[in-house]
């Protein structure tokens, strides 16, 4: 695999973490001043505020940043995202992420951020809002009252109190809605496959079926994202399903509804109208939502108030700044979450898997087919997922040429046509706790274990058959040779001639065999012309360089 066009090979590996850096930070949308006031108080950012750039401008800038931070004005796509070199996390300020290519970001193990609860109770609001909007006329008595006309016969409404509100996606506004209507003295459903039947109980709400929750409410509101699932959720044919009379509000994402099957519903009177904060396309321009009557329509005002456009501001960049220093993902859209203080505990861990993947690559000589990964003893408690994706980085650096790190590790593994089972077993084997990886190539299969030194330092403690400890720091050489008098001294020899110290030596020997391996840890890597030296030998079957 050749290196994508733009991209370096210079982005940080989670060890990095934690080391004193200032990291440059490129706002390229409009952020808000407490946002960008946080973020210039930081000692370790150099502050790129440069928002409204157009698109030549906005790719200089990429180039030369650690982290973008955007909202919704500027798209991280194509070419924007191509220049992104160094770029390690992109942040949104807000919640969908419609406008960033969160697969391609992950290609090239770049960790995206939203912020999805900090503008959480003002899209609540709003989407309540519009239900009284709608229940009583407000835009259309407004008009006309501005337009000299007293008609309120014309503008009876429908109250609240009483009626059934349908939640569809339960997320954190979903349940500031479902909190607010049942202090509204409303019925409230709600559908999120995601989400336990149990766990919509505790909330005061009932779980349905989508089916059943659009048959049952006299309004159904939106909270949940769009994807390849729910794209055209409202279609013409759920909107059929709706109940005579009922309310459709969306201040989620356009996409989920179709618009011209919203218009159709609304004409044949199966609906009695619908509030629109978002739309397909936006501004709607040429939209079929625009001329009718009973939609009431704002303009992705969602997360427009003065305590949210703060709150999003201030959170991302403190969720863009931990990230840089820790590798603390919090609200990745593309990577799992580990709290800080799991993170302090799988550092270690991690740390040892990426150095026993890159150990099992090079005693593989071969492309694998299958990794299997498991912990034993204590360490089963860590969590095996995201050490098997260390793992992962450990045998991919030594095979592509493109960054691998823990946002794109699992995602490039998948491509290469590589298997990755997990599994973790309380049993001790040994030690207290331990790592084993094995690798089923095309010509062998190899398998390697270690553990950690006062749960702090990473240990090699095993390959295959062959016992042997080893501290993975440096530069090694591994050697498979047979067990007999002269032939450490012969690699000792080549190292001599070259002037390299031997700065540690293990050696382990398999019962039952004539095989011994070695791991001999050098002062200075050897150029391929004294490794041939050492595959020479006659009694050395393999020797592989690894450098930790």
């Amino acid at each position: 695999m050749g290196v994508c066009p733009g991209q370096a090979l210079s982005r940080r590996s989670n060890n990095d973490w934690g080391r004193k850096h200032v990291y440059k930070i490129f706002v390229a949308d409009k952020l808000s001043a407490e946002g960008v006031a946080l973020l210039r108080d930081q000692t370790d950012a150099d502050v790129d505020f440069s928002p409204g750039l157009g698109v030549p401008e906005i790719l200089d800038h990429m180039r030369m940043a650690d982290a973008v931070i955007v909202r919704s004005a500027v798209s991280i796509r194509g070419d924007i995202l191509a220049a992104a070199d160094k770029v390690r996390v992109i942040g949104r300020a807000g919640i969908g992420v419609d406008n960033i290519d969160v697969a391609g970001a992950t290609e090239r193990g770049i960790v995206v951020l939203n912020t999805p609860d900090a503008n959480a109770t003002t899209t609540a609001e709003l989407a309540v809002a519009h239900m009284f909007s709608i229940s009583r006329h407000l835009p259309q008595a407004d008009r006309s009252v501005r337009a000299g006309e007293w008609e309120r016969n014309k503008y009876v409404g429908t109250e609240i109190a009483g009626k059934t509100v349908g939640i569809v996606g339960f997320g954190t506004i979903g349940r500031i809605v479902a909190d607010r209507c049942r202090g509204l003295k409303m019925r409230v459903l709600a559908h999120d496959p995601y989400i336990t039947d149990e766990r919509l109980l505790e909330h005061g709400v009932e779980p349905r079926t989508l089916d059943q929750l659009l048959a049952e409410s006299d309004y159904v509101t939106l909270h949940c994202p769009v994807t390849e699932v729910t794209r055209n959720l409202i279609n013409a044919e759920r909107l059929a399903a709706m109940k005579q009379g009922a309310y459709l509000i969306n201040c989620a994402r356009g996409t989920l509804v179709d618009e011209a099957a919203l218009v159709a519903a609304l004409d044949s009177g199966h609906l009695a109208g619908a509030a629109l904060d978002v739309y397909v396309n936006e501004p709607p321009k040429g939209s079929p939502v625009l001329g009718h009557e009973r939609i009431v329509l704002t303009p992705h005002l969602g997360a427009s108030t003065h305590e949210a456009q703060a709150a999003v501001g201030i959170e991302i960049v403190r969720q863009v700044m931990t990230f840089l220093r820790t590798g603390e993902a919090i609200n990745a859209v593309n990577l799992p979450r580990i709290s800080g203080e799991s993170l302090r505990k799988l550092n270690p861990w991690q740390s040892l898997g990426r150095k026993l993947g890159g150990l099992l690559a090079g005693m593989a000589g071969a492309p694998l087919a299958r990794i299997e990964v498991t912990l034993f003893g204590r360490a089963s408690d860590v969590g095996v997922n995201p050490i098997a994706t260390e793992v992962l980085v450990g045998i991919l650096q030594r095979q592509l040429s493109v960054p691998v790190n823990q946002v794109n590790a699992r995602h490039l593994a998948k491509r290469q046509g590589l298997a990755l089972v997990e599994s973790s077993s309380e049993e001790s084997h040994d030690y207290v706790s331990l790592l084993r990886i094995t690798g089923f190539g095309e010509r062998e299969t190899v398998t390697v274990e270690g553990t950690l030194f006062d749960d702090r330092h990473p240990r090699l403690v095993r390959i295959n058959k062959y016992e042997l400890e080893a501290a993975l720091l440096g530069h090694f050489i591994f050697t498979r040779h047979a067990d007999q008098p002269g032939v450490i001294g012969a690699i000792g020899a080549v190292m001599g001639r070259r002037g390299i110290n031997i700065a540690s030596m293990h050696v382990g020997v398999a019962p039952g065999t004539d095989q011994a391996l070695a791991a001999i840890g050098v002062s200075t890597a050897l150029d391929e012309t004294s490794l041939s030296e050492i595959r020479a030998i006659p009694a050395v079957s393999k020797a592989v360089q690894i450098t930790f």
